[in-house]
């Protein structure tokens, strides 16, 4: 078998991250982006990457889509885009044609990206994975703890070290394999903590649960006492995926994983602003992720009877804020619990 390149899908925090710092180590990569950060990553010959340890211009190609590239049975996608935008990105690569290696004689190995490739889906929630099994054999879980951000076409900022972040990975819907264990070695090697486990949804599941604190990052802004909103909108979680007998992995198992390995430090003096959906509002995208996170739980709880007012008004207000273009912060959490 000969190196693996990987096609990262949503050049953004997580994916300029992830695959910049797999080129930075010598990993064949290439990154798939739209707009003006596509327009900038062109132009400038590369990734933008700052980082602990200084800013770096990767040279690294960019290209818009499927069509722009010719896959082969040694590529990886990793799916990056966050899941409102993964539906689309999965049914633009999944009938891709794959050209097999000489040495790989076996039918599929020259089909399809659906039929030939491993996909990974690093996104927060826990759905992307069984849509990308709707079109997919080989599909992968990530569980990202990534502290970065993309605000600026071309650049991200990587705040985490000495480890850029903490990745488990498995197969979907449990187990490992030899691509996932070679992909985890790739990832050690490139500045990440990527333990390769069987049971990769149930550290998406924990994650899922610290995630429902986004939408209220994104609705109330950095600067205000949210302490009271983030443990509503949690013991609402918990009390669902309990309901649902499914299990989640708890904060102190995600605690001893990262150890003193992920911290969180600042870049060129700045500290980090917030998450992914902070990000979302402050570069007015248009669109937001709480309806796989929040959403997620409203969804669970509407199946097994468990009530979650909470969740639904977050999910609700961040993709209000989203659509209206605000900025974060658009709410104070003593308006939002007022709407209880």
């Amino acid at each position: 078998m000969g190196a693996m390149r990987y096609i990262v899908i949503g050049a953004g925090a997580v994916g300029g991250t992830i695959g910049g710092r797999l080129a930075q180590a010598g990993h064949d990569v290439v990154l798939v982006a739209r707009g003006p950060h596509l327009d900038a990553l062109r132009a400038q010959g590369g990734l933008r990457l700052a980082a602990p340890e200084g800013t770096s211009l990767i040279s690294v190609p960019a290209v818009g889509g499927p069509d722009e590239l010719e896959l082969t049975s040694e590529d990886v996608l990793l799916l990056a885009a966050k899941t409102q935008d993964a539906e689309a990105a999965m049914a633009g690569w999944a009938w891709k044609p794959v050209k097999a290696s000489p040495e790989q004689a076996s039918p599929e190995q020259g089909s399809t990206a659906a039929e030939a490739l491993p996909v990974i889906c690093a996104q927060n929630g826990v759905a992307s994975e069984r849509l990308a099994l709707r079109r997919f054999r080989h599909v992968y879980g990530m569980c990202v703890w990534l502290p970065a951000t993309h605000l600026e076409p071309g650049a991200v900022e990587a705040q985490g070290a000495p480890r850029s972040g903490l990745l488990h990975i498995g197969r979907y819907p449990s187990g490992t394999d030899q691509t996932i264990e070679r992909i985890g070695a790739d990832l050690v090697a490139s500045r990440f903590l990527a333990p390769v486990v069987p049971d990769v949804m149930r550290w998406k599941y924990g994650k899922l649960l610290a995630n429902l604190a986004n939408a209220i990052e994104a609705v109330c802004g950095l600067d205000t006492d949210t302490d009271d909103l983030r443990r509503r909108a949690r013991a609402e979680g918990k009390a669902v995926l309990e309901a649902a007998g499914i299990a989640y992995a708890r904060n102190e198992e995600n605690a001893a994983f990262r150890g003193d390995q992920v911290q969180i430090v600042k870049i060129n003096g700045n500290e980090r602003g917030g998450g992914s959906s902070w990000q979302s509002l402050t570069r007015g995208t248009g669109s937001i992720e709480a309806d796989y996170l929040n959403g997620e739980i409203a969804l669970l709880g509407r199946e097994r009877g468990v009530p979650t007012p909470v969740n639904e008004v977050l999910q609700r207000l961040a993709n209000q804020a989203a659509r209206d273009r605000r900025a974060p912060g658009s709410l104070t959490a003593e308006e939002v619990l007022a709407l209880l």
